[in-house]
């Protein structure tokens, strides 16, 4: 329930590997790679150097279709890393349907995934027991769904590939999977909320927000559910000297510059963690647009 999903075999054309950039606010004050620190790797390392060349990127792109996220799970390591020492991914790539419950062709998506590696170690201080030793220190997971991003709704979904070198439907299955059941208590652990609690604060969102995709990035949202968290964490008597370390995130429709929102949550204890499980919403709407389970450690 808190891991990210195994990487496939496949095979060399659809996996790259090299160097992964790491900023001084992406490790903790005592060396954990922070969520935020981890997904900008699939851009460095597979978007850049493997899909942009890709009929994914060049045919599909011209004729209005794109793969928008629909899941994205991030997961933080091993540690505790210093910021001198530069981190190595290895990332791949996947083509992919999903069927409805008659059997016929519902979706067709793209699956990517990434493992990160780095150098045990420590920014100041003495060096720690395991220093030198090459870590995995975090992996991701990203779901994307191919749509006519600004055709009229009715029109969005694609079912099939037409040319540019792709299969009509890809060969591999993929089994889609209910965004609500991130809402669900997990195996041993204990609700600390009776029921979702809505945030005290509302979510503003401005042009700061967005992306090329003309809606807000789905990497502003692990830091609003982490924050909303703490809110809550703090409210509840719990403590707040805590670090995220997986989420999970199912996104059902995008937000956009000059919209408030607002999160409702529901808490958890799992053993000595703390967790989180959320939505994001709009009011007058029936459905959350973002749904999300997040786990914390001390």
């Amino acid at each position: 329930m808190f891991a990210v999903p195994p990487r496939p075999s496949l095979p060399p054309a659809q996996c790259a590997a090299g160097p992964m950039s790491l900023r001084f606010e992406d490790v903790s004050q005592d060396g954990r790679l922070m969520l935020r620190g981890i997904p900008h790797g699939l851009g460095e390392v597979l978007w850049r150097e493997v899909l942009a060349r890709h009929a994914i990127y060049r045919g599909l792109l011209a004729e209005g279709i794109v793969p928008i996220l629909s899941r994205l799970v991030i997961g933080s390591l091993e540690s505790p890393l210093p910021i001198s020492k530069p981190l190595e991914a290895s990332a791949a790539y996947q083509l992919a349907h999903t069927v409805d419950a008659t059997g016929e062709v519902d979706r067709l998506v793209l699956n990517l995934w990434l493992d990160v590696y780095g150098e045990c170690g420590l920014t100041y201080g003495a060096p720690p027991p395991r220093a030198g030793e090459r870590l995995e220190v975090g992996r991701v997971f990203a779901e994307h769904v191919f749509t006519r991003l600004f055709a009229d709704p009715g029109d969005r979904k694609i079912r099939r590939f037409e040319g540019h070198g792709l299969p009509p439907v890809p060969e591999a299955r993929y089994e889609w999977r209910a965004a609500d059941a991130l809402l669900d208590l997990p195996p041993d652990g204990e609700w600390l909320d009776a029921t979702a609690v809505s945030d005290p604060a509302p979510i503003v969102f401005g042009l700061g927000q967005t992306d090329s995709n003309q809606h807000v990035n789905s990497l502003v949202y692990p830091e609003l559910f982490e924050r909303a968290g703490l809110r809550r964490f703090a409210a509840l008597g719990r403590s707040t000297v805590v670090l995220p370390r997986f989420v999970e995130m199912a996104f059902r429709k995008p937000s956009f510059a000059g919209e408030t929102v607002s999160v409702a949550s529901r808490a958890f204890r799992l053993g000595d963690r703390l967790g989180l499980a959320a939505v994001v919403s709009h009011e007058g709407e029936p459905r959350p647009r973002v749904i999300a389970r997040m786990l914390y450690e001390p």
